[in-house]
């Protein structure tokens, strides 16, 4: 059985996401073993990784920090050995060169890009950006290629990666203004919006990365 590492540093989506993989991972024939983890070896040896997070770039990146070994395992995984890997919201961001939230904090610059504040274009569309908003497919294939256009699925954040290559956006939305709300690149992908309160969607989304070969 496969496994994948949810990484633990604090994050208050921690245990829905935890969770929704768990449900995912019971609808598959191989199933799969989620587990809630800080510990290097577990996270370094994991078939599949996960980062949740929700709040501010920096102290989410912070947070992730103070864990000893963490970051170091996570590259290994990903980087390194090429395991699966799903950014979820600030997890997501965290993916990104540098977050522009209370000035200017460094990611883990996977995915290059910045994290900048939504700017809607119209004044009724309110920040933070909260509710449920269709998705418009970047026609990428591969992990996405499980969901149907114009699906809808859960946000509430207030700002977004903005990736600096545009093929590596594999999902836009519009909230005053079109913007990315998922990444994709090799091995790599992340999402703004939440799957694990995204209902049938996220979850047949979160089903589809444990069956993903990159």
């Amino acid at each position: 059985m496969q496994s994948v590492a949810l990484i633990d540093y604090g994050s208050g989506n921690l245990r829905s996401a935890e969770k929704a993989l768990q449900r995912a991972a019971r609808s598959l024939a191989g199933g799969a073993e989620v587990v809630a983890t800080d510990d290097p070896d577990r996270i370094a040896a994991a078939d599949r990784v996960v980062l949740p997070g929700v709040g501010a770039f920096a102290a989410c990146r912070n947070a992730l920090l103070a864990r000893p070994g963490v970051v170091e395992a996570m590259t290994e995984a990903v980087r390194h050995r090429g395991a699966p890997f799903l950014g979820i919201c600030v997890g997501l961001q965290l993916m990104a060169t540098r977050g522009l939230e209370f000035g200017e904090t460094p990611g883990l610059d996977w995915v290059a890009g910045d994290v900048r504040r939504l700017t809607p274009s119209d004044p009724r569309c309110k920040i933070p950006h909260m509710g449920w908003n269709a998705l418009d497919l970047a026609g990428k294939g591969g992990l996405f290629a499980a969901l149907s256009p114009g699906a809808h699925m859960y946000f509430t954040h207030s700002f977004a990666f903005i990736p600096g290559d545009r093929n590596d956006v594999a999902a836009w939305t519009d909230h005053g203004g079109r913007f990315p709300v998922a990444v994709l690149r090799d091995n790599l992908a992340g999402v703004q919006f939440h799957p694990e309160k995204s209902q049938a969607a996220g979850l047949g989304l979160l089903a589809a990365f444990l069956e993903w070969r990159p």
